[in-house]
């Protein structure tokens, strides 16, 4: 993950010097909250005892979380092949994480769901987002929080979250 972020770093610090001034710094200071939060998040998971998941992990739980997800949804959503996200399922499996289930409306399809300890995971990562994001909170305070909020919800696309590292 680091090696990967440093060289998204690096490849913004390339393109930095193609910007107009008063943007150069933006790419970075967005990189770098982002980092810190999926650093903040991992290490918070990791001091809970879940120490054999990687931030990815944590994006394909965001996906099944919400009433499971076939290795197709799962590969759109992360932005891989299918064969990427299936050998994902089959780590989380093998981990204990998820497990495969019979799919509702498609018999060719396997549903992937969350077990009680993917379960316990995702709420440990909730935990440590909030550790993470409460100072940063009080520390623009409440206005300053809305109007980021706003921006950002301005600027950002929605849909899938792909986990560049």
């Amino acid at each position: 993950m680091v090696k990967l972020l440093d060289h998204i770093v690096k490849q913004i610090d390339f393109y930095v010097k193609l910007l107009p001034v008063e943007l150069l710094d933006l790419p970075v200071l967005l990189l770098g909250v982002a980092r810190s939060l999926v650093d903040g998040i991992d290490d918070g998971v990791r001091a809970r005892g879940f120490t054999d998941v990687r931030p990815a992990h944590g994006f394909a739980f965001s996906r099944i979380s919400f009433g499971g997800a076939t290795v197709a949804q799962l590969a759109e959503h992360l932005d891989v092949t299918k064969q990427a996200a299936s050998q994902m399922v089959e780590e989380l499996v093998t981990k204990g994480y998820v497990e495969r289930h019979p799919h509702p409306d498609d018999a060719r399809a396997r549903l992937i769901v969350l077990t009680e300890k993917g379960w316990a995971c995702t709420r440990a990562a909730n935990d440590a987002a909030d550790e993470v994001l409460r100072p940063w909170a009080d520390d623009i305070g409440p206005e300053r929080l809305a109007a980021l909020r706003t921006d950002l919800a301005k600027l950002s696309r929605p849909g899938r979250l792909r986990p560049a590292w």
